[in-house]
């Protein structure tokens, strides 16, 4: 059994998700921006009890039809030279959606990220932008806080996000979006 590092090549021009299977599942979280390689590392066990907590909650509240996935794809302005293909903590797909690995913005209904020191900015900037120029309707961002997870939820005004909400501590708060649901993020901890 050889101990060699697996060895692997940039593309000639930009980064498309068939590139993306070169990497090996290793925890770091590989994304390509307008054809550009993005790389995260492996996130902490408290980021991922958080995640799996929101979807969670989400599948517990989600009508019959409804997907909540953990880290399902979205690609964004495929069939461009510089698509980006973007890996969010949750995703809620409606009804009747492709099911695929990388799905389609038209499926998506919500998107969350569950912010880290490492992706901060990554989650506050860039991939909210983006998630909004793709038309998703609805963003949630689960923030650390002093007392517990803060759950920001924003909804698609235009062309961008606007904030709806600041969420924390453990009394239930009722969301209309993107299907009733009620979340206690202290919960998520």
């Amino acid at each position: 059994m050889s101990s060699t590092p697996l060895r692997w090549s940039a593309p000639d021009g930009a980064w498309t998700e068939p590139d993306l299977h070169l990497f090996p599942q290793d925890g770091h979280r590989y994304e390509i921006v307008d054809g550009s390689l993005h790389v995260a590392p492996p996130p902490p066990e408290s980021h991922e009890a958080v995640a799996r907590a929101v979807a969670l909650a989400l599948r517990a509240a989600a009508p019959p039809g409804w997907w909540v996935c953990n880290r399902t794809g979205v690609v964004i302005n495929e069939g461009t030279g510089g698509a980006s293909n973007l890996v969010p903590d949750v995703t809620v797909l409606r009804p009747r959606s492709s099911g695929a690995i990388w799905c389609d913005p038209a499926d998506v209904a919500l998107v969350v990220e569950v912010e880290t020191p490492a992706t901060r900015r990554f989650d506050r900037f860039l991939k909210p932008t983006l998630y909004a120029e793709a038309g998703i309707g609805a963003f949630w961002r689960v923030e650390p806080g002093r007392g517990g997870p803060v759950l920001r939820t924003y909804e698609l005004g235009g062309a961008r996000y606007r904030l709806t909400k600041s969420i924390e501590g453990a009394e239930p708060v009722k969301l209309d979006a993107p299907f009733p649901i009620q979340v206690a993020p202290a919960a998520w901890a």
